[in-house]
């Protein structure tokens, strides 16, 4: 069996621009052409509309300055798991895994699957959602297989099959989708901002009596558009100089997310006034016909379907990262240890994640179980900025080539606004934080079955 503790037996092909590229894509999905609407409704002025993109963009860039620390320290895939391993423990690593396995990465996976298959039924008819080609039916409930789920394991199937071939070609493929919707964006914002403004944002206007309540509630919607920051630190593993390729990727992408999602909705107030913005669930369809008239729409709707595509394709790429080191550690299934003899991937992790991601897609569950883990993963983000603490402790002769800008203050803004939104997210849904709390607790028993077993098999070879 290939072994890559280390990393050392991944191949190390990833440089600072595939990082910057990664995660820009990992984040450019949907988010920027479908929230803006929930951001207006709650803050109904312009300033703050750009005021709160810009905080959570801020916010994002605390995050990716702490993590990149914690990835040059531990250059291995998988990231946030060894990440928390080595700081609370090899149970906070498992469960970190277990809950991204089942639920929170394989769960984000199957969503974009699913919105690349909505999308891509609007150009061919057989793919829609509502296009049902199978239905079962038992004990009053019913399961349709439709279109669009077909469309989405085709598109996890193809890329996980590109992921086989080598981390080269996986961010090949990464980066030219990314290149292409950035391509896409630019152009929207070139010609947006100069084209005659249809409407006529007042930047000087009067401020909201009540503005912090409604800030906090606009801020989850733009958190929730910057998720997915962390992705590189995933793949650590596999790029080249890691003491300067991970914080450079990291660092790059998240300030380039900032300056797009800025501009972008620059455009978007533009475009539409207000309360109109509020009431377009689609934003950037509805903006470019208003800029560029109804045939915009339609060039809109494949932006959309390139940007889910290759927000896909990173999460496929570097999500596949987590189980590998796991299952080495004797904590997760032993034939996801395997790390394929010529491409140098993790093979086994990459096709059990295609697999599952794929029966959360047709199942159509992932929806329900995602909104179950959201207090689960804020609270491992929380956990993680924390760790960087617990590390500069335990871990103080352990080479840094990389140290976070701004420590401790920077982390600690990090982890004092995680704690808030933890807060927040618990307080908002009691009853779905608990119900993920508690699928969290399914994985304390599998976790104490597979310490023993790891435990006796390392017995067994030192009696040998």
């Amino acid at each position: 069996m290939e072994r890559s503790v280390d990393g050392a037996n991944l191949r190390r092909a990833l440089g600072p621009l595939d990082g910057a590229l990664i995660t820009i894509g990992a984040v450019l999905g949907t988010a920027i052409f479908l929230t803006p609407a929930d951001i207006a409704k709650a803050l109904p002025h312009p300033d703050l509309i750009l005021l709160a993109w810009v905080a959570g963009g801020l916010l994002t860039l605390a995050g990716a300055l702490t993590y990149a620390e914690m990835g040059t320290m531990f250059p291995r895939a998988g990231g946030m798991y060894h990440f928390l391993k080595e700081a609370y423990g090899p149970l906070a690593g498992f469960l970190f895994g277990w809950a991204s396995f089942f639920v929170i990465m394989s769960g984000g996976i199957a969503a974009l699957a699913a919105g690349f298959g909505e999308y891509l039924g609007a150009f061919l008819p057989f793919f829609s959602p509502k296009n049902v080609l199978f239905s079962v039916a038992a004990g009053g409930l019913r399961w349709n297989l439709t279109g669009g789920g077909v469309a989405g394991v085709l598109a996890i199937a193809f890329l996980t099959g590109v992921n086989f071939a080598g981390v080269r070609e996986g961010a090949w493929i990464q980066n030219l989708v990314t290149i292409v919707k950035l391509g896409a964006l630019a152009a929207l914002a070139g010609v947006g901002l100069f084209v005659k403004a249809p409407a006529h944002p007042d930047f000087t206007a009067p401020l909201p009596a009540a503005v912090l309540a409604p800030f906090g509630v606009a801020m989850i919607s733009v958190l929730w558009a910057y998720d997915g920051w962390y992705c590189f630190a995933l793949s650590a593993g596999e790029a080249r100089d890691p003491g300067r390729t991970i914080p450079r990727g990291l660092i790059a992408g998240t300030v380039a997310l900032i300056v797009i999602y800025g501009v972008i909705n620059l455009v978007y107030l533009r475009a539409l006034p207000i309360a109109d913005l509020a009431q377009s669930p689609r934003a950037g369809e509805a903006a470019a016909q208003a800029l560029f008239g109804p045939a915009a729409a339609k060039l809109t709707s494949a932006a959309i379907l390139v940007s889910i595509f290759g927000c896909l394709s990173a999460n496929v790429l570097t999500c596949s990262r987590i189980y590998q080191p796991m299952a080495e550690d004797g904590l997760f299934f032993q034939g996801l240890a395997r790390v394929h003899p010529r491409s140098r991937v993790p093979s086994a992790s990459l096709a059990a994640q295609g697999a599952w991601a794929s029966i959360l897609v047709v199942s159509g569950t992932f929806e329900q179980l995602y909104t179950y883990v959201i207090f689960v993963e804020v609270l491992f983000f929380t956990a993680t900025g924390a760790a960087i603490y617990v590390l500069r402790r335990t871990h103080a002769a352990t080479p840094r080539p990389y140290r976070a800008w701004g420590y401790p203050w920077v982390p600690a803004l990090f982890v004092l606004c995680s704690l808030v939104l933890t807060a927040n997210t618990l307080f908002e849904r009691p009853t779905e934080s608990l119900i993920g709390l508690g699928l969290l607790a399914l994985g304390l028993p599998a976790y104490a079955s597979w310490r023993r077993r790891s435990a006796l098999a390392r017995g067994v070879r030192l009696s040998s």
